[in-house]
């Protein structure tokens, strides 16, 4: 055991959200300690699909999806599936998502998302440039790819709706598509062009970046796992093997394992978790300048350096079972049918998202008092709205007035 540690600020999660609120914090001269069991940055801070979505305003529950919800219980192969094995321990957050799905709440919930995204990009490029990232940043947009004639029909109201929402997209012809991405097989529907979207062609490497620079900015990295946080008269205290900290004031940020150290502190936060896999294949040769997502197959075909990565799916399953080899064959499948010429793949992985029933992060002060305060939950946009939520985070601790409105991620909207 380590000797007791004492800081003005302890961070219990060391990805790309605990890392930017952790170097935004030593940038306002803040003492603080990232904690974190693995090597900084890595879990589903480097598995991404390395897309800065400032498009992604459609909620994950939506009426459309409510009304497949039955199917998606038993089939594997549709983009968004659920364990059977899970289903027991999912039900109440099942029950929740199905009430988000509905029209208003959908509706609702994308109006939230729309806040949250809207300045995304100019947001990760400023900090991109401030910790020696920008070459690892692109500005080339990102696709939307209609494979077949009923798929563009099916998302032309999504579209419309994303217009409105201030989503700047392109509707494109199979031709346009080919012109943006030679690569690419013919597409019976064409494409949506999200033109202001940017992406990182290592996101790992981005993170690590993020890293070095809260590091030396003064923050502390403390490898080790906690297992307990509990309140005291004079601030938190954080046990496990290797911890024993006390923080005037804590900082949850552990992704997908959020919820227990949420309940330690009192509060009751529905989170649970998706699990997203990737595929990667070496290749010295870029297949595509920007990634670009299948929609009905539910994953993205990305560049990144010196290889392909296809990143995606949704599956409902929680933390413990092993990786669905079916999951991990079907993305093979897919990618295949872009590019059939495909060698075996060069190494597979699988991650966990921090998954909320209405796919809004959870921001804010914990109900017992603003010594703990909450920032994960995120889902497939934990990436973007990192250099946001660590901005939220800084002006509560500093007691600034934020300058977004993030009144509907809080912990005590349930």
């Amino acid at each position: 055991m380590a000797g007791l540690i004492k800081c003005d600020i302890a961070v219990i999660g060391a990805g790309v959200i605990g890392l930017t609120i952790a170097h935004r914090l030593a940038l306002e001269g803040r003492e603080v300690v990232l904690i974190d069991p693995d090597d900084a940055g890595m879990g589903a801070s480097y598995g991404n699909a390395g897309t800065v979505a400032d498009y992604a305003v459609q909620p994950v529950g939506t009426p459309s999806v409510l009304a497949a919800l039955p199917r998606l219980m038993f089939d594997r192969n549709a983009p968004l599936t659920i364990r059977a094995a899970a289903l027991p321990a999912l039900a109440p957050w099942l029950m929740r998502f199905a009430r988000q799905c509905l029209p208003a709440a959908a509706r609702r919930n994308a109006l939230a998302l729309a806040n949250l995204v809207q300045d995304a990009q100019p947001r990760w490029a400023a900090l991109a440039d401030a910790i020696g990232g920008a070459q690892l940043l692109q500005h080339r947009g990102c696709l939307y790819l209609f494979e077949h004639a009923r798929d563009l029909r099916a998302a032309k109201a999504d579209m419309a709706f994303r217009r409105d929402l201030g989503v700047a997209v392109e509707m494109l012809g199979a031709d346009e598509v080919a012109t943006l991405e030679p690569g690419l097989p013919p597409l019976g529907g064409g494409g949506a062009f999200f033109p202001d979207a940017s992406f990182m062609v290592d996101p790992g490497a981005m993170v690590q970046r993020l890293a070095t620079a809260a590091l030396a900015e003064g923050a502390g990295l403390l490898r080790g796992a906690v297992n307990m946080v509990s309140r005291g008269l004079d601030g938190m205290r954080l046990t496990g093997p290797g911890v024993l900290v006390h923080a005037r004031r804590l900082v949850i940020a552990a992704g997908a394992h959020s919820r227990v150290f949420a309940a330690q502190a009192g509060d009751k936060i529905p989170l649970d978790t998706e699990r997203g896999y990737h595929l990667e294949w070496d290749s010295p040769t870029l297949r595509l300048r920007r990634p670009s997502c299948p929609t009905a197959r539910g994953f993205y075909l990305c560049p990144m350096q010196g290889r392909l990565r296809a990143a995606g799916t949704v599956e409902l399953g929680g933390l413990s079972a092993p990786p669905s080899p079916h999951r991990i064959a079907r993305i093979e499948a897919g990618a295949r049918a872009f590019f059939p010429d495909l060698g075996p793949p060069s190494r597979s992985w699988m991650g966990f998202r921090p998954s909320m029933p209405d796919s809004l992060p959870v921001i804010g002060a914990s109900q017992g008092g603003s010594d703990v305060l909450h920032a994960y939950g995120h889902g497939h946009i934990g990436l973007t709205l990192a250099p946001l939520t660590a901005e939220i985070i800084a002006d509560i601790i500093v007691g600034r007035e934020s300058a977004r409105d993030f009144s509907a991620c809080s912990p005590r909207r349930f």
